[in-house]
């Protein structure tokens, strides 16, 4: 398991294209992946989970994966979330 604290380095912040985008890096592997913001604790692959954080750019949140493939996979998050997407 890996767990990693990134900060969301989208400008416009996870509004609902670069929410889109995120669903679709983590559905392409394999391993569980949680995003975490406070209390609130949701699977990066529900549009819907992702949709309702609503977070913002900036914002530090901890990324849990777990999985066969949990390293290319909180690598790819861990990219996608600092870009400028």
């Amino acid at each position: 398991m890996i767990t990693k604290k990134i900060a969301v380095g989208i400008p416009t912040g996870l509004e609902a294209r670069p929410v889109a985008m995120l669903v679709q890096v983590a559905s392409q592997y394999e391993s569980s992946i949680y995003i975490e913001d406070g209390s609130r604790k949701v699977n990066a692959k529900s549009i819907m989970g992702m949709m309702a954080l609503g977070l913002g750019s900036g914002v530090s949140v901890q990324v849990t994966v777990s999985g066969e493939d949990e390293e290319s996979a909180a690598a790819a998050i861990e990219k996608y979330l600092k870009s400028e997407a």
